[in-house]
C-alpha cells in the first residue's frame, strides 16, 4: 500500500475530497543530486493537489489523516496510460512500414508515420477505455485509511 499524508477538505457521506503536499520519492535515493527527476521535481515545487477519496473512517474537514493507494492499481495505471500506447505506435509502425514494402512503395517513411499515428491513436483510445471502465469502481479509489497519530515519546525512568 502506497501511503500519503493529507488534509480533509470536505466530507461528503461515504466519500471525501483530501488535499496533499505533492512529493517526490527522490528523498532517501543517493543519486537525488545528480538525477534528472529530482531537479524536476526540484523546479515544479511541491503545488498541492485535491483528490476525492473513499472515507470509512468518518473523517471530517481539517483533519490530518493518511490516504492509501494499492500498489498494483498504481502499476496497472501506468501500465495502460504509458506503456500500451507506446506499444501500439511502436508495432503499428513497424506494420505500416512491411506493408509498404510489400506494397512496393517509393518509400516507406509515410506509412510508418500513418500507421504510428493510428497506434497512438488506439493506444490512447485503449487507455480512455480503461480508465473509463474503473472510474466507478472502489478497488481503483484512494482510501482514507487512519487519522494521523501525533509522534509520542515515552523515556523509560525506571533505574534512574
Amino acid at each position: 500500500m502506497i501511503e500519503e499524508q493529507a488534509v480533509v477538505i470536505s466530507s461528503e457521506g461515504a466519500f471525501a475530497t483530501v488535499e496533499a503536499r505533492r512529493s517526490h520519492a527522490c528523498g532517501p535515493c543517493g543519486a537525488n543530486s545528480v538525477c534528472g527527476v529530482s531537479a524536476l521535481a526540484k523546479l515544479l515545487g511541491k503545488r498541492r493537489g485535491s483528490l476525492r477519496v473513499r472515507n470509512p473512517i468518518g473523517a471530517g474537514p481539517g483533519e490530518r489523516v493518511v490516504v492509501g493507494l494499492d500498489e498494483s492499481v498504481l502499476t496497472t495505471g501506468s501500465f495502460v496510460i504509458y506503456i500500451v500506447p507506446l506499444l501500439t505506435l511502436l508495432i503499428f509502425a513497424v506494420v505500416g512500414q512491411w506493408l509498404a514494402g510489400v506494397l512496393t512503395f517509393e518509400s516507406a517513411e509515410p506509412m510508418a508515420i500513418a500507421g504510428g499515428l493510428l497506434g497512438l491513436w488506439l493506444g490512447l483510445s485503449a487507455a480512455r477505455s480503461h480508465t473509463s471502465r474503473t472510474e466507478g469502481d472502489d478497488r481503483y479509489r484512494a482510501v482514507i485509511l487512519r487519522r494521523e497519530a501525533e509522534l509520542t515519546i515515552e523515556f523509560n525512568t525506571v533505574g534512574r
